[in-house]
């Protein structure tokens, strides 16, 4: 980048011409209909919604504001978010991540229902929460009642389930992991982790 030599009366110049064009926006010699209009704020008529960020083990809070009224054929839709500065884990403050949660909630490639592939399928396709939860349970339960190892070679009473495992989200909060830990470990499971540890 070259720098343009600039001497001191034209620096004067420019100057003296900034002070005079602000002077005369401030004295009123500037568009009527901007200076009539007041801006409105923007999180006036809106939601908040309390929720936890759902990137990493930290957990931070955030705020959701979306606009809506809750009428029949009106879809909310969320327009901002940000830190929840009464959260203690992150008091107001996001990291970069965090801070681009909007662009994730607005995606188009962004999964909104659960999605099921048939064997020798090329596609996948949509299927309801209580059809995913349901073959979820389904495939649980035969693989524990087949692979189940209830008695150790020694004869000690063990109820091990290690043929499936688990991998726990690392947006959870301590207590939901502690909770699903448990569970999971009343199963009998022992192949489990969380994805915040990895």
């Amino acid at each position: 980048m070259t720098m343009i030599p600039i001497s001191r009366r034209q620096f004067l110049k420019v100057s003296a011409a900034t002070l005079a064009g602000s002077s005369l926006a401030l004295m009123g010699f500037s568009p009527a209909d901007a200076l009539a209009e007041v801006r409105q704020y923007k999180l006036a008529r809106t939601v908040e919604t309390r929720s936890t960020c759902p990137y990493c083990s930290v957990a931070c809070g955030i705020l959701m504001y979306s606009l809506g009224d809750g009428a029949k054929n009106a879809r909310p839709s969320v327009i901002h978010i940000e830190g929840d500065p009464d959260n203690p884990v992150n008091r107001g403050t996001l990291c970069p991540k965090g801070s681009s949660l909007l662009d994730l909630v607005h995606s188009k490639t962004r999964a909104i229902v659960p999605e099921y592939r048939a064997p020798g399928s090329d596609k996948w396709e949509p299927i309801s929460w209580d059809a995913a939860l349901e073959r979820i349970a389904k495939l649980m339960k035969e693989d524990r009642d087949a692979n189940l190892i209830e008695v150790a070679e020694d004869g000690a009473k063990v109820n091990r389930w290690i043929s499936t495992g688990m991998l726990a989200a690392s947006g959870a909060t301590n207590e939901v992991g502690y909770l699903t830990h448990k569970i999971m470990r009343s199963m009998g499971l022992l192949p489990f982790d969380n994805q915040a540890r990895v």
